[in-house]
């Protein structure tokens, strides 16, 4: 006796059209540079940012890409912070310093809360 072999149907596989592409917006030239200058701007007067905040004291850790001095008048910039002060008296290591070097990490009495990773601009 023989014996006979189905046919095997191959299955289709229905193909996903890709969506189509949205046109992508170019800002004007103006816009572009302007943008470039403020982000310039700011970078050039990064001093460090901040690694922890002791609320109890009201103090900040911070870890400087710059020198400071005390008496120099410092931003700090985050999500939710926004003041301005200056430094009146810093440590390092719990030891009184009149300034700090690019790479240290710096104690200092803040007005405000402050949170890490905000970023401390000089003016």
């Amino acid at each position: 006796m023989a014996v006979k072999k189905k046919a095997v149907r191959k299955k289709t596989v229905a193909r996903k059209k890709k969506p189509a592409k949205r046109p992508v917006r170019k800002a004007t030239k103006a816009k572009a540079k302007k943008s470039v200058k403020i982000v310039k701007k700011a970078k050039e007067n990064i001093v460090g940012a901040v690694t922890h905040y002791f609320p109890h004291v009201q103090a900040a850790v911070i870890k400087l890409k710059a020198p400071v001095a005390v008496g120099d008048k410092l931003k700090f910039k985050g999500h939710t912070t926004d003041f301005t002060q200056n430094i009146a008296s810093m440590q390092i290591d719990h030891v009184p310093v009149a300034s700090a070097k690019k790479g240290e990490e710096i104690g200092l009495l803040v007005n405000s809360r402050v949170r890490e990773h905000d970023t401390v601009i000089k003016e």
